[in-house]
């Protein structure tokens, strides 16, 4: 009796340990953005230092819920908001998962849509949690209470109008992302989907600011994403790809020399896992 009640104990004291430790490492009141290794798509964690949760894409398997697991605390099953940059498969079929296993409260993507099963299977999981789709334009935002904003720069309608006549967007033809600016006071981070430069170049038109601190390189350091006068207009500090193997030659090798001759750090998330910055508003670091 009493070695049953010894090790009851020592696992009730083990658990409130536990409980101890994650409260401490998730609650230090920064804003935490993660870009998750998927492989090649894009899953974006936002987390705002009053722990509202974002999520950005969910990669093309349920390899997003892994990072979702290490970054947030184990009691944390809210998604406040989640955003379909554009409905490709790399970007979208994490999402299903994410679905059955967290409350998502929000979901808007911009007004594409795409034929395949699959695409049709995220719109019907959507319906059967009574979540309408938002969809969003140039001029969006969404005001989070502890400072966080998340600005839709793009696209607009007439860009989207244009390069995608019918609505409709194909797995292998990239047309319009939505282009999202995430800033807490003085820290800011460009997130681009798959954007083309000149959808980036359109966006730019509504920043603001004279430099960016992160810019997530667009279509997975594809060679028609990124051009000098983007980088030189944004001037942001750290490059991030979200990119896995692939027979595209993501990332570009000429992606990547912009970048060094612009003497723009940068990180790959095939080369260094997930990828978390962490900002108090002022200052930001990788963790």
């Amino acid at each position: 009796m009493r070695r049953v009640l010894f090790v009851s104990l020592l696992l009730f004291l083990s658990f409130i340990w536990f409980v101890v430790v994650q409260f401490i490492v998730f609650s230090d009141k920064r804003l935490h953005i993660v870009f998750c290794d998927v492989g090649q798509g894009d899953a974006i964690l936002i987390n705002t230092p009053s722990g509202i949760v974002s999520l950005v894409d969910g990669g093309p398997d349920e390899t997003v819920e892994s990072c979702l697991s290490k970054h947030l605390p184990f009691w944390q099953r809210t998604i406040r908001l989640m955003l379909l940059s554009h409905p490709h498969a790399d970007h979208y079929i994490g999402m299903l998962g994410i679905l059955d296993r967290y409350r998502v409260l929000q979901f808007a993507t911009e007004k594409l849509n795409n034929d395949t099963i699959l695409f049709r299977s995220l719109l019907d999981r959507l319906k059967a949690k009574d979540l309408l789709p938002r969809y969003l334009y140039a001029g969006d935002l969404f005001r989070f209470r502890d400072g966080v904003v998340i600005e839709v720069l793009g696209p607009t309608k007439e860009y989207l109008s244009q390069t995608s006549p019918g609505g409709k967007i194909g797995e292998k033809t990239e047309f319009a992302s939505l282009v999202l600016l995430v800033t807490y006071h003085d820290f800011s981070v460009l997130l681009t989907g798959d954007s083309q430069a000149s959808g980036i170049e359109e966006a730019m038109k509504r920043i603001n600011l004279p430099s960016i601190s992160v810019l997530q390189v667009p279509h997975h350091g594809s060679r028609t994403g990124l051009n000098e006068g983007v980088l030189k207009r944004l001037k942001p500090k750290l490059a991030v790809i979200s990119v896995g193997k692939n027979n595209y030659g993501h990332p570009s090798p000429q992606i990547l020399d912009l970048l060094i001759k612009n003497r723009i750090s940068q990180k790959q998330t095939i080369k260094d896992g997930d990828i978390e910055i962490a900002s108090d508003g002022v200052k930001w670091q990788i963790l």
